[in-house]
């Protein structure tokens, strides 16, 4: 799928995206029905335990871009910019973007409209296509006092607003709209153009997005109330481990079968 594809769909057919950082996932997500591949900043959290997404690196998502691009080649690749790359300098910025896309992604997405819509609207023109992130944005974390639900106040939902028209203005191909009330979420869907992707923000988006680990339950320790889980993962691991464990002790394994003469 490609950028102008997936734009066109708005009205007429639900987007499905997943957040997954490795080549064997993506090989995976390669033959399912997936339309596209977030390879989120989330990974630092997801995969190295850390409290929030603010360590992740520039040249961390560009080789976790490139392992999954290399093996979905079907799908939309979005690649996240982190932390305070796309706050720089324009020449810094515009490097940060490049680096994702040289890696494999076909756009890149940022938090936040305040002080991005002129890079934006800089991307957009330089080939790039880019995926504003509102509501809870993960990379502001310590501002926003941790990850609450934002836009319960109408002062906050106009401003989310007002945000998602400035980057539907400043090119933006689709908005992901995490964790605020449905009917914010369901309003600003109706007057942008643009597709918008939720995640814990109801049903009436254009689309939803999962972290792989959450909708597979490989993720025990975070349950947060927008997930569902398509599978217990952690226990058939656990049981398949145990299995190994157990023949190695009886010594089942390895069988003749499993080695060389």
């Amino acid at each position: 799928m490609k950028v102008p594809e997936f734009r066109d769909k708005k009205g007429k057919e639900k987007l499905s995206m997943i957040t997954c950082y490795e080549a064997w996932a993506a090989q995976i997500v390669e033959g399912t029905a997936i339309d596209s591949i977030l390879v989120g900043d989330s990974l630092q959290m997801v995969m190295f335990g850390d409290d929030s997404t603010l360590n992740a690196t520039v040249s961390l998502m560009a080789r976790h871009t490139q392992a999954v691009a290399r093996f979905a080649p079907s799908k939309l690749i979005v690649g996240d910019l982190p932390f305070l790359s796309y706050r720089l300098d324009r020449r810094s910025n515009v490097t940060a973007a490049g680096r994702l896309m040289r890696a494999g992604a076909h756009a890149v997405k940022l938090e936040g409209a305040r002080g991005n819509l002129e890079l934006v609207q800089h991307l957009v023109d330089s080939g790039i296509p880019v995926m504003g992130h509102l509501g809870l944005t993960p990379q502001s974390v310590n501002q926003l006092g941790g990850y609450k639900v934002q836009g319960r106040r109408s002062e906050e939902g106009e401003r989310i607003l007002r945000d998602a028209l400035d980057l539907e203005k400043a090119g933006a191909f689709g908005i992901v709209l995490e964790c605020v009330p449905k009917q914010l979420a369901a309003d600003i869907t109706r007057q942008l153009k643009i597709p918008t992707i939720g995640i814990g923000a109801g049903d009436e988006t254009d689309g939803q997005v999962l972290v792989w680990h959450d909708l597979l339950g490989l993720q025990t320790s975070f349950k947060p109330k927008f997930v569902r889980r398509y599978l217990n993962g952690a226990e058939l691991v656990k049981n398949a481990i145990d299995g190994y464990a157990q023949d190695v002790k009886q010594g089942a394994f390895p069988a003749a079968k499993e080695w060389f003469e």
